[in-house]
């Protein structure tokens, strides 16, 4: 069965084991395949980076699809009429129509930044999840992507977010490896240290 018949019957969920075997893995894959498959990857691309924006700046939008006491029906009427709305295309209205009908919208926003992650692996592109206490300026990214080159990661995509609670410094994540320089942590392994020296 090819991807765009596991998304038109909505069996995405249960699909092939592709890109590690995890939910959101197995959409992002068929989207992918979907995508490559009626050659509009690069446009589908764009989309899903559009959807994940529409996801963290819509409140109302992630209401919707967080919500538990919304009909399977309506949830997928509303969510893809949003996108209607938006502008996205047939092909990611119905993909959502069928995460829907899974009623696996809450997953949504993972699955998006799942298929980002497999578009980077296809790609060759390195993604690093940064975290930081202040936004980073475009020099700051700039330098830390230089450093990342640096280090032998290559071509990288840099995806950061702002946690005050790190009250300086920065939390990296590529793959499965952690850098932790945050002031947070550096006074938490102080006060460890200083509970032992007790």
């Amino acid at each position: 069965m090819r991807a765009g018949d596991l998304i038109e019957s909505g069996r995405v969920a249960s699909g092939s084991n592709s890109s590690g075997g995890t939910l959101a893995g197995r959409y992002a894959a068929a989207l992918y395949a979907q995508a490559d498959d009626t050659r509009a990857l690069d446009a589908t691309v764009d989309e899903m980076q559009a959807l994940g924006r529409l996801i963290d700046q819509s409140p109302e939008f992630r209401r919707l699809l967080d919500s538990p006491l919304i009909d399977v029906t309506q949830a997928r009427t509303a969510a893809v009429a949003v996108l209607r709305q938006e502008g996205f295309s047939e092909l990611v209205q119905n993909f959502v129509g069928v995460v829907a009908n899974n009623r696996r919208l809450g997953a949504l926003r993972s699955i998006v930044a799942g298929f980002a992650e497999l578009v980077a692996s296809k790609r060759g592109v390195v993604v690093a999840k940064v975290v930081s206490a202040h936004p980073l300026s475009d020099v700051q990214r700039e330098q830390l992507r230089a450093r990342m080159i640096e280090a032998g990661y290559g071509t990288v995509n840099i995806e950061d977010s702002v946690d005050p609670s790190l009250l300086g410094g920065l939390v990296v994540r590529i793959g499965a490896r952690l850098y932790d320089t945050s002031l947070k942590s550096r006074l938490q392994r102080l006060q460890y240290a200083m509970k032992g020296a007790a």
